[in-house]
Parts: C-alpha cells; structure tokens; sequence
C-alpha cells in the first residue's frame, strides 16, 4: 500500500484532552510530524503505549508531581520528552484534562518525508528499521531534550502530530502488555497497527 501525506493539519488539544489510552489507540494511523530549518521529517504513528498516574506503577507520575513528571499533569497536547536509561530520548503526548497525569509513548512510525537523512542519522538503510523503536525515532527525527513542553498543537511549530492519510480500515490494533518496562507489565496498554 503506497502511503501519501494527507491531511497535515495538527490534532487540536481536545483530541489529546480524552482518556489515555483512547488517545493512544487513535493516534494510530496519524502522522508524527518533524520539522527543521527547512526540512521536514515525518511518519505514520504504528505503535504506542498509554501511561497513567497514580495506580500505574510504570508512570512517572506515579507518586504525584514531581520535577521530571509535571508535564504529564500539564495542557494535553503538549511533548513530554524524556532521557531514558541515559541514552535514549522518548516522545510522550500529554493527555487527560489538566490537572490529570496521563501521557502516551510513541513507540514505532512507518517513514515517510526525510528518509535519506533518517538512514544516515540511524546509520542504517533498511527504512522500516529507521524507526521501529522509540528511541529509534527520536534518534531518526532528531527529537531530544530541548523538545519537552513544546505545544503537539501548533501545526506552525517544529513537532506535530496531524490527521495523516485516509488509511482507517487498512490495518487492524492489536492490543498487548506493555513492553520495556519493570512494573505494570500487566495492564494492557499497548496498541499496535497490524498490516500496514
């Protein structure tokens, strides 16, 4: 199935003002976008995960505000970009009404604008490798530190997320446990896009 851009006008806040893991299954088959000077990088979102608060053990707001988890309790929309294990940057969306700690990881895109310089950042050629992970696109898309609290809403800024194509009925969600993690791995808040 070949992929074009589509609509890549930004979700607005209210689609990110819902239940966690609501968001996390609709952002599937949306479009992550990235852009930089006067490049443009992006891909369809395939794979996330939803994180809540207090009684999720995996969260970082599971014990409240804290310095590095205020984002989560934030305007929904905003980017909660994170240093993890000390090497790799992930991509959050804040979620749930202000006030309310939710947030949902992207985990892997299908790419689509920028993948020549993808390949190079990644140092490697096999485009469906570029970003199948969510340190893996961070890397990919050159998303770091100085992208947390930037506003997901603004299609005028430098990371979005929009509409994508028109691809609904073209894949099926999978829902599985969470991955990568210590504690939660029960819940299952993992959604993945099956067959595109």
């Amino acid at each position: 199935m070949v992929i074009n851009k589509g609509d890549t006008s930004a979700l607005g806040r209210d689609f990110f003002r819902r239940d966690t893991s609501l968001v996390a299954r609709e952002l599937l088959g949306k479009m992550l976008i990235r852009r930089s000077g006067k490049r443009c990088y992006s891909g369809i979102i395939i794979e996330t995960e939803a994180y809540y608060g207090t009684g999720d053990p995996a969260s970082h707001a599971s014990r409240g505000m804290t310095p590095r988890s205020r984002l989560m309790f934030g305007r929904p929309g905003i980017a909660y970009v994170y240093l993890c294990y000390g090497a790799y940057w992930l991509l959050n969306a804040v979620t749930e009404e202000e006030g309310t700690p939710g947030a949902v990881l992207i985990r892997g895109l299908i790419p689509l604008e920028g993948i020549e310089d993808m390949k190079k950042r990644r140092k490697i050629s096999v485009v469906r490798k570029l970003t199948d992970g969510p340190g893996k696109l961070t890397v990919a898309l050159n998303i770091d530190g100085r992208d947390n609290g930037k506003d997901m809403t603004n299609g005028r800024g430098s990371l979005y997320m929009a509409q994508g194509p028109e691809i609904a009925g073209h894949f099926e969600i999978r829902i599985t446990p969470r991955i990568g993690i210590r504690e939660g791995k029960d819940h299952m808040l993992r959604y993945l896009a099956v067959g595109l």
